[in-house]
């Protein structure tokens, strides 16, 4: 049988990692959104050409 010692501190270690990870995910999402905010007002648009024409590349889609 597990005592409450235990079984608190069982409890408490997947919060803490799932709250990290959500913290993680959310930091992630905000730089991205920070960058792509960037690269649509600040960058060159030969930056943003070259940014879309190696995208088309890498999902195989025919250019040119």
């Amino acid at each position: 049988m597990s005592t409450p010692e235990t079984t608190a501190t069982a409890g408490a270690q997947p919060v803490v990692a799932s709250n990290l990870r959500t913290y993680l995910f959310l930091a992630v999402a905000v730089l991205l959104a920070f960058a792509t905010l960037y690269a649509l007002f600040f960058a060159p648009q030969t930056v943003l050409h070259e940014l879309a024409h190696d995208g088309r590349h890498l999902f195989g889609a025919p250019c040119h």
